[in-house]
Protein backbone atom coordinates (compact mmCIF):
# COMPACT_ATOMS: atom_id res chain seq x y z
CA UNK A 1 0.00 0.00 0.00
CA UNK A 2 1.29 3.71 -0.88
CA UNK A 3 2.34 6.00 1.73
CA UNK A 4 1.06 9.28 0.58
CA UNK A 5 -1.96 9.62 -0.77
CA UNK A 6 -0.36 12.07 -3.65
CA UNK A 7 1.25 8.84 -4.82
CA UNK A 8 -1.95 7.41 -5.44
CA UNK A 9 -2.77 10.29 -8.48
CA UNK A 10 0.46 7.87 -10.72
CA UNK A 11 -0.92 4.44 -10.11
CA UNK A 12 -2.31 2.95 -13.64
CA UNK A 13 -5.22 0.15 -13.75
CA UNK A 14 -7.08 -0.87 -16.91
CA UNK A 15 -10.36 0.81 -17.57
CA UNK A 16 -12.95 -1.64 -18.47
CA UNK A 17 -15.33 1.40 -19.47
CA UNK A 18 -12.67 2.91 -22.01
CA UNK A 19 -10.78 -0.76 -22.82
CA UNK A 20 -7.38 0.81 -22.18
CA UNK A 21 -4.93 1.87 -19.06
CA UNK A 22 -4.90 4.87 -17.07
CA UNK A 23 -3.85 6.60 -14.21
CA UNK A 24 -5.90 7.15 -10.82
CA UNK A 25 -5.95 11.11 -11.32
CA UNK A 26 -8.27 10.50 -14.26
CA UNK A 27 -10.45 7.93 -12.44
CA UNK A 28 -10.71 11.25 -10.32
CA UNK A 29 -12.20 13.93 -12.85
CA UNK A 30 -13.71 11.71 -15.67
CA UNK A 31 -16.99 13.09 -15.40
CA UNK A 32 -15.52 16.62 -14.65
CA UNK A 33 -16.15 17.53 -10.96
CA UNK A 34 -16.77 13.92 -9.73
CA UNK A 35 -15.11 10.57 -10.03
CA UNK A 36 -15.93 7.84 -12.50
CA UNK A 37 -19.11 5.61 -11.27
CA UNK A 38 -17.09 2.45 -11.70
CA UNK A 39 -13.93 4.19 -9.28
CA UNK A 40 -14.36 2.04 -6.34
CA UNK A 41 -15.16 -0.95 -7.72
CA UNK A 42 -11.81 -0.37 -10.44
CA UNK A 43 -9.24 0.24 -7.34
CA UNK A 44 -10.72 -1.07 -4.27
CA UNK A 45 -8.44 -3.91 -4.90
CA UNK A 46 -5.26 -1.42 -4.81
CA UNK A 47 -6.28 1.36 -2.29
CA UNK A 48 -8.77 2.65 0.52
CA UNK A 49 -10.90 4.10 -2.19
CA UNK A 50 -14.29 4.84 -0.25
CA UNK A 51 -11.88 6.33 2.55
CA UNK A 52 -9.77 8.36 -0.18
CA UNK A 53 -13.36 9.57 -1.63
CA UNK A 54 -14.44 10.79 1.41
CA UNK A 55 -11.79 12.92 2.36
CA UNK A 56 -11.08 14.45 -1.14
CA UNK A 57 -14.87 15.26 -1.85
CA UNK A 58 -17.23 17.13 0.15
CA UNK A 59 -20.14 15.34 1.66
CA UNK A 60 -22.56 16.89 -0.82
CA UNK A 61 -20.43 16.08 -3.69
CA UNK A 62 -19.75 12.27 -2.12
CA UNK A 63 -23.44 11.86 -1.98
CA UNK A 64 -23.73 13.13 -5.38
CA UNK A 65 -21.31 10.61 -6.40
CA UNK A 66 -22.88 7.69 -4.39
CA UNK A 67 -26.95 8.65 -6.00
CA UNK A 68 -25.03 8.57 -10.03
CA UNK A 69 -25.93 5.19 -12.28
CA UNK A 70 -22.94 4.42 -14.60
CA UNK A 71 -23.59 5.55 -18.36
CA UNK A 72 -22.91 2.62 -20.71
CA UNK A 73 -20.04 1.97 -22.68
CA UNK A 74 -21.67 3.10 -26.20
CA UNK A 75 -22.98 6.81 -24.09
CA UNK A 76 -19.36 7.35 -23.43
CA UNK A 77 -17.62 6.03 -26.63
CA UNK A 78 -20.05 8.99 -27.85
CA UNK A 79 -19.63 11.58 -25.70
CA UNK A 80 -16.04 10.89 -25.96
CA UNK A 81 -16.00 10.64 -29.67
CA UNK A 82 -17.83 14.59 -29.71
CA UNK A 83 -15.05 15.52 -26.82
CA UNK A 84 -12.34 14.83 -29.19
CA UNK A 85 -14.60 16.72 -32.12
CA UNK A 86 -14.52 19.25 -30.36
CA UNK A 87 -10.87 19.58 -29.51
CA UNK A 88 -9.50 19.49 -32.92
CA UNK A 89 -11.90 22.03 -34.03
CA UNK A 90 -10.74 24.72 -31.51
CA UNK A 91 -7.77 26.67 -32.42
CA UNK A 92 -4.12 26.33 -30.44
CA UNK A 93 -2.68 28.22 -28.17
CA UNK A 94 0.68 27.91 -29.65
Amino acid sequence: MMEKKDDYQKMITRCPKLGHELEFSYCLKEEGDLPCPRIVKCWQDYLPIEEYLKEFFSPEDWERFQKREPKDKMTTLLELIDLAKKRKDKPSSL
